[in-house]
């Protein structure tokens, strides 16, 4: 995998909705989120083949909870207001393989024949 913040910006903001919190960010940031983003796919998914686009859909999920208010719900803050505006958040801290958007999963899948991968593995298998 090559990645790079250039071709990230350039593909998501072909090929993805909601570009905001990605575009927002500065070089920094964005550094950080798709480094981030590239070792939360490959640890998940350790023996398949990881397409660059993979991980460049999965970048503006990642600004998006990490942006100036969401990023609180990281921190397990379940409730802040300012100058009248408030926010209230439902769960705490979310597992990042669980965010992971089904199309990455998607072009995982097909960089890899096809075969079926899951989001997120719950358990063991008893053989």
């Amino acid at each position: 995998m090559a990645l790079s913040t250039f071709e990230a910006d350039d593909y998501v903001s072909q090929n993805v909705i909601d570009i905001e919190d990605w575009m927002a960010a500065d070089d920094e940031k964005k550094q950080r989120i798709l480094n981030v983003a590239s070792k939360t796919i490959s640890d998940r998914y350790k023996d398949c083949v990881i397409p660059d686009e993979a991980v460049y859909e999965f970048v503006p999920k990642l600004a998006a909870v990490f942006n100036d208010t969401y990023k609180m719900q990281q921190y397990g803050v379940q409730s802040l207001s300012f100058k009248g505006i408030a926010y209230s958040f439902r769960n705490g801290e979310a597992d990042l393989r669980s965010l992971i958007p089904a199309t990455s999963i998607g072009l995982i899948s097909d960089a890899n024949g096809g075969i079926m991968v899951s989001k997120i593995r719950w358990g063991r298998s008893v053989r």
